[in-house]
């Protein structure tokens, strides 16, 4: 049995049903079921692709996106998701890493061709809505994968994706996610939702991104539901989503509930199709939440990584959900727990680093033995996330262990003064960093999104942060900014901007 096993038992079950919705087009099961089946073989026969090769896809979301990753899952290859917001000389730095046989590109992204000649001119290309200068079509590749052509099955335990890390530090790293990984993944995305096949997941995450491909997507996929794909957010194209197509399910970033929240249609939009909506990747904030929850649909939260395939703590449909910003309980198929830095388990309330442990697990970083060997320690993953766990299994995470601010000793969390900063009328959106400083070694410093139109200053933001949290966590000056860094799944890079502070710090030094 291989992932795509699956799909086939569904096509058995429910020929006909919809699988995927896009762009005014249907795939029943069936047909899903075929055209998985042609690209295996034409990548197989055409390209020569084997058990281990690399498949690399820059694209927006679209049904071939998910036909390549199951006709990957089919072959024992792997599927390399190329992040398209990226820089050319990243993606070529991942396309060179990975050592992709194959690069299945859509036209918008075609700015990396030039480059291949010089750096991977072996790897064979597939223009996915264009005709490369060399290669294929993804139309003529898969009509030439017709026949009766032999290739040896995969099995659970392949390898099936690399998904390469942010890289908020150095080069990224890629999370080598194994086919039984997006299995169990799927049993705890059921259990988390009370998942059926009467479900209609509307995906607008992107594909490259373990959330947008494997919180609700590939797990709809495997339990007989339907899906229905958007090339990329717009809160204008899912609000009129909600109300056309009837979804019961969808998962969003902070960044696009913020912004569908925002729109003036999110008041009046008939959201009474959505038994949930789902949310995660970075900190949530209660008043967040209580917008959607305002209009009678639950929030669901999950916490996880690229290397947890992501799911790994939840909150589940119909338990309980009162607990505010806690990110739920351990999932069904994996272990959490907070170890301190010796690695010693820590009890209920005391903070630490969250490690995860389980089938959905990553298995290593592609060709990095060294950062493997630090984050999988006697089976945990170690996450780099700072949290604790309550007295009834309840998680709460605190912030990235990295971003943490030592100033005279006191330890400082950025999410917990940024809670706060956010709390104010007059802030959009802020992100609190460490500065170096010769006598406190370092102290917090805040930039700050004004909302449209306020006139906040300094003294004001530090008088409210003062009112709720320990003078010593007061940041020490307040940089106005139009906007902040993001990835590419709209959490805040505080990484960018701790280097700032650390040039700005070499500057006045050298003075």
């Amino acid at each position: 049995m291989d992932l795509c096993t699956l799909i086939e038992r569904n096509a058995a079950f429910a020929p006909n049903k919809p699988a995927i919705h896009f762009d005014g087009e249907t795939l029943s099961y069936a047909a899903l079921r075929r055209r998985i089946e042609q690209a295996a073989r034409a990548l197989n026969k055409k390209l020569g692709v084997t058990k281990g090769d690399r498949v690399a896809i820059p694209s927006l979301n679209r049904p071939e996106y998910l036909i390549l990753l199951y006709a990957c899952a089919r072959l024992g290859a792997i599927m390399v998701p190329l992040n398209w917001r990226l820089a050319v000389a990243e993606q070529l730095f991942i396309l060179a890493n990975a050592e992709a046989k194959v690069l299945v590109i859509e036209q918008a992204f075609n700015s990396l061709l030039p480059h291949l000649a010089h750096t991977l001119h072996d790897t064979a290309v597939v223009g996915l809505d264009f005709v490369p200068p060399r290669g294929t079509t993804w139309g003529n590749l898969l009509d030439q994968g017709s026949g009766d052509s032999r290739y040896s099955h995969a099995d659970l335990s392949c390898p099936l994706l690399i998904i390469y890390t942010s890289g908020t530090t150095g080069r990224p790293k890629g999370a080598v996610l194994r086919q039984e990984a997006l299995l169990w993944n799927g049993v705890m995305s059921q259990h988390m939702h009370s998942l059926t096949s009467e479900d209609h997941v509307l995906s607008v995450l992107p594909f490259f991104h373990v959330g947008g491909l494997n919180i609700q997507t590939t797990p709809a996929l495997h339990h007989g539901a339907t899906v229905t794909i958007h090339s990329r957010f717009a809160a204008d194209a899912t609000l009129a989503a909600f109300e056309r197509d009837r979804p019961t399910l969808t998962a969003l970033v902070p960044t696009a509930i913020q912004a569908l929240t925002d729109h003036v249609g999110w008041s009046t939009a008939d959201l009474s199709s959505l038994k949930a909506v789902s949310t995660g990747s970075t900190i949530v904030s209660q008043a967040l939440i209580e917008r959607v929850t305002a209009r009678g649909v639950p929030v669901l939260q999950v916490y996880g990584s690229t290397e947890t395939c992501p799911i790994s703590v939840y909150t589940r449909l119909g338990s309980d959900l009162s607990r505010g910003e806690s990110v739920g309980l351990t999932g069904l198929c994996c272990d959490v727990m907070i170890f301190d830095d010796a690695g010693k388990e820590l009890p209920a309330g005391a903070l630490g680093e969250i490690a995860v442990r389980g089938p959905n697990v990553f298995c290593e970083y592609w060709g990095d033995q060294q950062a493997t060997r630090e984050a999988l320690r006697e089976g945990w993953y170690r996450t780099g996330d700072i949290g604790h766990c309550d007295a009834d299994g309840y998680f709460w995470v605190r912030d990235r262990k990295k971003n943490l601010i030592i100033s005279g000793g006191e330890n400082i969390y950025p999410a917990e003064v940024e809670r706060v900063l956010g709390e104010h009328p007059d802030v959009e959106e802020c992100a609190v960093v460490g500065r170096p400083d010769s006598h406190w070694s370092e102290v917090p410093v805040a930039y700050v999104v004004r909302r449209a139109g306020a006139r906040i200053e300094a003294e004001a933001l530090a008088a409210h942060v003062q009112s709720q949290v320990a003078r010593f966590k007061v940041p020490r000056e307040f940089i106005f900014t139009s906007e902040l860094p993001r990835t590419a799944l709209g959490k805040i890079q505080h990484s960018i901007l701790k280097e700032l502070e650390a040039r700005s710090s070499e500057q006045e030094g050298s003075n």
